[in-house]
C-alpha cells in the first residue's frame, strides 16, 4: 500500500479548516448538503482507472471481477486519481455487478463487452434463485473501504451501487443491450415478474451500500446508467418504486445520496423523488434547466460532456467556466463529468480542469 500525506490529496491546501474537521466537513460534503463551501468540489466518474496508465500497469493480467475482490488492488486504484489530479472525493473501484455476483449470478466481466450473464433471468424460479446478502458476501469490499478510510485521511470516499433498473436489464438481457428490448418485454408483459426482480434486487443493492456505509464511505451513489431508456411514465410505474426502496432505505444513515442516470433530461423531476440528496445531470441538460426540473430542496452533480476533453484548451475552459457559473445558482453543486472519463482521456487535462474548477469557483466565493 502506497501511503498518502497531506500534500498528495491537494485539500489541505484547499481547505485548511476541512482539512481539520474530517471527510463530513469537507466541501464535497458540504455542497452534496447544499450548504456553503470555499470552492465547488470536482470529482470525476470513472476517475479511478482507464484513462491512468498506472491503473492500467497494475490492472494487467487480473480481471476486472478479481480486481474488484482483491482490498489491496482496489485500495491502490481508488487512490491513484485523487494522488494526480487532486480531486475532492475518491470513489471506490468496483462494478456494479460485484453484489449480483456475490448474491449466486453466474456473470463474467468480458473486456470491450462490459457484463456478460450465463443464464439470463427469465421466470420466477430465477429470481428466487438470487439470494440475499451481508457482509460476509462481500467482506472484500468492506476491507477495502476500511483500508481506504484509513488512508484518505480527511478526503471523502464515495461508495456506489447499481439501481435496480440498470441491474435488472443486464440480468434479463444476458448483458448490455442498445434497445433493452427484453427487459421492456418483461415490464409490460409480465409485470409482477418484473417488480419482483427489481425488489430482490433493491434488497441487494440496500445491502450492499449499508455494508459500505457500515465501512465509512462518507457518500454513495446510485447509477442507473441505462433508466435513460425509459419514458417518464414507466419510469414511474416500473422503476421509481425500487429505487425509492434502495435511497429512503438509507435515510436513516446520514450519508449524502447521489442518484445518477445518462439521458435522463425527462426524468429529472422523478428521480429527484427518488429520495436523493443529490441528482447527477449528464452533459444535454443544462444545469439551471436541471435545478428547476429537480426542485431546490436537492444538490446538483455535473456536467460537463467527457468528449469536450479532447478539445484544445481554451474551448475546455470556456467549458468549465460555463459549467461553475451554472452550478452557482443551484441549491449546491458538485462539477462532475455528464458521464465517466473516457480511455483516451490525457490525464494531465483532467488535473488542469481540477485545478481551473476550484480557481474559478474560489474566487467567486471570495467575491460573495
Amino acid at each position: 500500500m502506497v501511503a498518502m500525506t497531506t500534500d498528495t490529496t491537494g485539500t489541505a491546501a484547499r481547505d485548511g479548516e476541512s482539512r481539520r474537521s474530517g471527510p463530513a466537513d469537507s466541501p464535497f460534503v458540504r455542497a452534496c448538503r447544499r450548504e456553503s463551501v470555499p470552492h465547488t468540489p470536482v470529482w470525476f466518474m470513472r476517475q479511478a482507472g482507464r484513462s491512468l496508465p498506472e491503473y492500467r500497469e497494475i490492472r494487467a493480467n487480473v480481471g476486472m471481477l478479481d480486481s474488484c475482490r482483491r482490498p489491496d488492488l482496489v485500495a491502490e486504484i481508488t487512490l491513484q486519481p485523487v494522488r494526480r489530479h487532486g480531486v475532492d472525493a475518491a470513489i471506490l473501484f468496483s462494478d456494479i455487478v460485484v453484489p449480483v455476483a456475490a448474491a449466486g449470478i453466474d456473470l463474467d466481466i468480458v473486456a470491450g463487452t462490459g457484463p456478460v450473464v450465463a443464464e439470463p433471468v427469465r421466470t420466477a424460479g430465477d429470481v428466487e434463485r438470487i439470494r440475499r446478502i451481508d457482509r460476509a458476501d462481500v467482506s472484500y469490499v468492506d476491507e477495502a473501504v476500511r483500508l481506504l478510510v484509513a488512508e484518505l485521511g480527511d478526503t471523502p470516499l464515495i461508495g456506489f451501487a447499481g439501481a435496480p433498473f440498470t441491474l435488472a436489464s443486464y440480468l434479463v438481457e444476458g448483458g448490455p443491450s442498445r434497445t433493452h428490448a427484453k427487459t421492456k418485454a418483461m415490464m409490460y408483459g409480465q409485470p409482477e415478474l418484473w417488480h419482483a426482480l427489481c425488489a430482490r434486487l433493491a434488497e441487494v443493492t440496500l445491502s450492499f451500500l449499508r455494508v459500505q456505509i457500515d465501512a465509512g464511505v462518507s457518500a454513495v451513489q446510485l447509477f442507473d446508467s441505462w433508466a435513460g431508456a425509459l419514458s417518464e411514465a414507466d419510469y414511474r410505474r416500473f422503476v421509481l418504486p425500487h429505487s425509492t426502496a434502495v435511497l429512503s432505505g438509507l435515510a436513516d444513515t446520514g450519508v449524502p445520496r447521489i442518484h445518477f442516470g445518462v439521458g435522463t433530461a425527462e426524468l429529472l423531476g422523478a428521480m429527484g423523488e427518488a429520495g436523493a440528496d443529490v441528482v447527477g445531470v449528464d452533459w444535454r441538460t443544462p444545469l439551471d434547466v436541471a435545478t428547476r426540473r429537480i426542485g431546490p430542496d436537492r444538490a446538483v452533480q455535473g456536467n460537463l460532456d467527457p468528449t469536450v476533453l479532447f478539445a484544445p484548451w481554451p474551448v475546455i475552459e470556456a467549458e468549465v467556466r460555463r459549467i461553475v457559473a451554472q452550478g452557482r445558482d443551484t441549491p449546491g453543486h458538485v462539477f462532475n463529468l455528464g458521464h465517466g472519463v473516457l480511455p483516451e482521456t490525457d490525464p494531465e487535462v483532467l488535473t488542469r480542469v481540477v485545478a481551473l474548477v476550484h480557481e474559478v469557483s474560489a474566487r467567486r466565493a471570495e467575491q460573495g
